[in-house]
């Protein structure tokens, strides 16, 4: 039986772990190869492995999203070693936790660069080359539902998403004429390193026991349980597949029921 994604490839950055690795290994599942852009190298090659596993092929590189010219030339060369590519999911991206009050440039600079600069450069990466080969690509933005509702002390990493969230509006509108589609998922509470992190802050800030904030904003979740990385995964398949040929603009919630907008 023809997969999906079989005869296609995907360009994913922020692969290495969590969310990125999840998708990488759901898309490969659905037969397509895989390019595996992380800072981290070494994780870069362990999902490549996992790759392999399924029997598809896997390119994994070096990226920092927040310098254009690092992405676009990673993009570039898992476009060299895959033969071409029809996918690119701007996943990559970083967390703050800081009241609006406590928030520097650096704070400010860090996380549009590699939140919003990301999104960007991968945008213009990918589109460029679709362009260039003539293929009517998909491009997978990283947003969340703070890119829905700006929530306290994450409002510079609000201020992201909903940012993410006009990039693929523009972008969608920009590259229709080339039959490129562009969407974005925005996942809730997802039980990740990330999270991890955000959490240990969390406690350090309100005085309140490791994995508290976490079962807290996992509390308000209508299905019962926090999100896995596979559920996010499964949706980014969905909006990587033909089924969703039809589609382009859009930022769905996938949280479980979080929020009702």
């Amino acid at each position: 039986m023809r997969t999906p994604l079989e005869g296609k490839a995907a360009v994913i950055t922020g692969a290495g772990q969590g969310i990125g690795r999840a998708i990488a290994l759901r898309l490969a599942a659905d037969g397509a190869d895989i390019a595996i852009l992380d800072l981290n190298i070494e994780n870069a090659k362990r999902v490549a492995a996992e790759v392999e596993a399924l029997g598809r092929r896997a390119y994994a590189t070096v990226s920092d999203v927040s310098d254009r010219d690092s992405l676009h030339a990673a993009v570039e060369g898992a476009e060299k070693e895959l033969g071409g590519f029809d996918i690119m999911i701007n996943n990559a991206g970083i967390a703050q936790v800081l009241p609006l009050l406590e928030v520097r440039p650096s704070d400010f600079e860090r996380i549009t660069q590699i939140n919003i600069g990301g999104v960007l450069w991968g945008t213009q990466a990918a589109a460029a080359s679709f362009i260039n080969r003539g293929v009517k690509g998909k491009i997978i933005n990283a947003s969340s539902i703070a890119g829905h509702t700006g929530q306290p002390v994450f409002g510079v990493y609000s201020a992201t998403k909903f940012a993410v969230r006009g990039l693929t509006q523009a972008a969608a509108q920009e590259y229709a004429r080339y039959g490129i589609t562009v969407n974005a998922y925005c996942p809730g509470t997802v039980g990740t390193g990330m999270w991890e992190e955000i959490d240990r802050i969390l406690a350090e800030r309100d005085g309140v026991p490791i994995g508290a904030s976490f079962r807290n904003q996992a509390g308000g979740i209508a299905l019962g349980r926090p999100e896995t990385p596979e559920d996010v995964a499964g949706f980014a398949a969905y909006l990587a597949g033909p089924d969703s040929d039809y589609m382009t603009g859009q930022a769905p919630l996938i949280d479980g029921g979080m929020l009702f907008i």
